[in-house]
């Protein structure tokens, strides 16, 4: 069962003549007791061999914007490729589910919302969008502009981790709803982390609800590597802005200068990797998770995977939660899919 709709807060905000409300689930300002006991990830990262980080920790007011920037990249195929196929599909999506809530994890600037939002307002069914960002900033100066291009749409913005918001999120107010999980950020979390976040999905969806899921499919590791190690050298300042992040979130002393950015394919694996390699033995201190590390010269915090996915097997892997494919597109090139699930009457146990 749905918790209740969340009430306002006094972190709240209402502008547009209240078409526009946003609201905090996490801080913005310095950690509260219960985020420093959320950084425990941190510290079980940074504390095990080898050492590894969760993507998370990228997704600040600069690395959002970083991430902006990666994706106008030549190298980075995936938004491109992406955003033509949503481009061909978002009409037949907006026939097969009807006038629905679009939910969208990570939304960032909301670009390839907008093609899904063009889509619905064509066939003049109501518009409700409810964007999840860690970016305060990044939520609100792009819900305020999405507000003004169209004049009927309302957006209760949710300044949340995914897991947070999913766990909080309110009934629909349409008929139904869509939860988009766009990009390829489905690859950032490993199996275990992966069966976990379809368990959240389906506790958020009411049958009959819809799923919307981008994937990055496998191929080559002359496409994928420059991919996420672009010339312009946007992604090495991508992943090393997560020390950045770190230093300000727990009183850290990560010096980024002692630290260099290494990504490949491990084709094993059928992973992207990107670490962030220490350049010499040395000491670093997050003060307010009272954590102590040290790095021999040439240790690796590993900070992302990207997992490269095969259509069928996540068409079974959903299928067996409950979350029935109803369509699935792809490019010329089979880079990438979207794939539109829709929730059974009756939901999988499987935890």
């Amino acid at each position: 069962m749905k918790s209740p709709r969340l009430s306002e807060t006094a972190n709240s905000a209402s502008t547009k003549e209240n078409r526009l409300h946003l609201e905090r689930l996490v801080s913005a300002a310095a950690p509260t007791p219960a985020e420093i006991n959320a950084g425990s990830d941190a510290v079980s990262g940074l504390t095990q061999n080898p050492k590894s980080l969760p993507p998370k920790y990228f997704y600040d007011d600069r690395g959002s914007n970083l991430f902006e920037l990666i994706c106008q990249l030549p190298e980075y195929y995936l938004t491109r490729t992406e955003t033509a196929i949503l481009q061909g599909c978002a009409g037949a999506i907006a026939n097969l589910t009807g006038p629905c809530e679009i939910v969208e994890l990570g939304s960032g600037s909301s670009t390839k919302t907008r093609i899904l939002l063009d889509a619905y307002s064509q066939r003049e069914y109501p518009l409700h969008y409810l964007p999840i960002d860690i970016s305060p900033t990044i939520l609100e100066s792009s819900a305020c502009q999405l507000l003004t291009d169209y004049p009927s749409l309302q957006i209760h913005g949710l300044v949340s981790t995914y897991e947070l918001a999913l766990a909080k999120i309110a009934p629909s107010p349409l008929p139904t709803r869509m939860i988009c999980f766009l990009g390829s950020t489905l690859g950032n979390l490993n199996a275990q982390e992966c069966d976990v976040f379809f368990s959240q999905i389906v506790g958020a969806l009411q049958p009959g609800e819809y799923f919307l899921l981008g994937i990055d499919l496998d191929k080559s590791k002359d496409i994928l590597e420059p991919a996420y190690d672009d010339s312009q050298g946007v992604t090495a300042a991508f992943n090393l802005n997560m020390l950045r992040h770190l230093n300000r979130r727990y009183e850290g002393n990560f010096d980024l200068a002692q630290f260099e950015h290494w990504a490949f394919y491990n084709q094993e694996e059928c992973q992207i990797e990107m670490h962030l390699r220490s350049k010499k033995a040395q000491k670093v201190q997050l003060r307010a998770l009272n954590l102590t590390v040290e790095f021999a010269a040439g240790e690796t915090i590993r900070s992302e995977i990207s997992r490269k996915f095969n259509l069928n097997t996540v068409k079974e892997e959903l299928s067996q939660r409950g979350l029935m494919p109803v369509q699935v597109w792809t490019d010329p090139n089979q880079w990438f899919g979207l794939m539109l699930c829709q929730m059974s009457d009756v939901k999988s146990a499987r935890k």
